[in-house]
């Protein structure tokens, strides 16, 4: 990582971040309800100033089409993206948001962080100089829920038959990929998407309308620590934002494929208030890794939301034969600097992270059970 706290891209393979420095714009097209534009005004000045105290929110803007008086555009500047994730996935933002959704036929919503600026008036002396990021096109996402204390067998037999569903001429996204994944009475569901004619909250709740995935769903409803209704649209919007576990940092080497490469997702034992630096010390660490022509890491996803850590790793050979790879944490540094960040309370966490034995005991700790891995054909 740098001086400045960003996370610097890798030659030659994909990397993505939410850490690299650079200042987030979001935009939010709308379309208002015929007869409905002083009540949408009205809401989105009392939501206004409400952010205008938000930590890391620079400036908005709300703006009419001068073509189509019922076209809107809201645009909102943060100095990055992780406080704008923290409030978008926040009680209080689903609370102001609601008068705002009850005055629009549709919404949606686009981030990108600013790479260049340019203009008349005077700019900002520190603005990073951010390279351009390369992708693979694909938007990666998790969802995450808690189930009832003593249902877990039940629940990991329900989700191990979860479909990956198919996909039919003019579908708003396809799923090329899902993971569900179990860690005590907590599950994790992660998604892979292409092709998305759409913002990621109309494609995730295309998918939770489809008839498997209802299925699924009818059949895990009594097992819920909290109840949800997929079935209707503000409720679901609802639950996928409380329920939203945001890819924050994913790197692929550009090293070849291999059949040895194995899957593993953990859940970190993050210590009260620590998860955003602990989600950063894994991007640095899977970054530096990827970058390693020699080294066993293929692919790493980290998704944070508060105290919540969770990462998929690829890799490839044996998980225990590299743990610190596995874990993030390759080499003593990157051990001693974990160590602050991490719940001394979780067990076999008393000791110091120091050699293979230590961080063997973190990796069966924080590994997560993987109830079912599903890849659309090809992939």
């Amino acid at each position: 990582m740098t001086a400045s706290g960003r996370v610097p891209q890798v030659s030659g393979g994909v990397s993505q971040s939410a850490f690299d420095g650079s200042r987030l714009r979001v935009v939010l097209l709308l379309e208002v309800k015929d007869g409905a534009q002083e009540e949408f005004l009205t809401a989105y000045e009392r939501m206004c100033h409400r952010v205008a105290s938000t930590p890391g929110h620079i400036r908005d803007q709300v703006c009419q089409s001068v073509e189509d008086p019922a076209q809107w555009l809201i645009t909102s500047e943060w100095e990055s993206a992780p406080p704008f994730l923290s409030w978008v996935n926040s009680e209080e933002h689903l609370e102001l948001v609601k008068p705002l959704r009850a005055c629009v036929r549709s919404m949606r919503s686009l981030r990108f962080g600013v790479v260049r600026e340019t203009g008349s008036g005077q700019l900002p002396a520190d603005l990073p100089q951010v390279s351009p990021r390369r992708g693979d096109g694909v938007v990666r996402h998790a969802v995450t829920y808690t189930v009832v204390p003593g249902s877990e067998s039940k629940v990991a037999e329900i989700l191990a038959g979860h479909p990956l569903p198919g996909t039919e001429e003019g579908d708003p996204v396809r799923l090329c990929r899902t993971a569900l994944l179990l860690h005590g009475n907590r599950v994790v569901q992660t998604f892979e998407l292409r092709e998305q004619r759409g913002d990621l909250l109309t494609s995730l709740l295309h998918l939770a309308g489809l008839p498997e995935v209802r299925a699924v769903e009818e059949l895990l409803a009594p097992h819920l620590q909290q109840e949800r209704n997929l079935d209707e649209v503000s409720a679901a919007r609802v639950f996928f934002t409380r329920a939203a576990l945001p890819a924050v940092h994913h790197v692929v080497s550009s090293r070849p494929a291999s059949p040895r490469v194995r899957r593993c997702a953990l859940s970190y034992p993050v210590g009260a208030g620590r998860g955003e630096e602990l989600a950063r010390l894994l991007a640095r660490q899977d970054q530096a890794a990827a970058a390693d022509p020699d080294g066993p890491l293929r692919a790493a996803t980290v998704f944070h939301r508060d105290d919540l850590v969770v990462r998929l790793v690829d890799v490839d050979g044996d998980p225990e034969e590299t743990p610190g790879t596995v874990l993030g944490l390759a080499g003593d540094r990157a051990a001693a600097e974990v160590a602050p960040l991490l719940d001394t309370g979780a067990p076999g966490l008393g000791e110091p992270l120091a050699g293979d034995r230590a961080l063997l005991r973190l990796l069966a700790h924080a590994g997560m059970r993987t109830l079912a891995d599903l890849a659309a054909p090809g992939l």
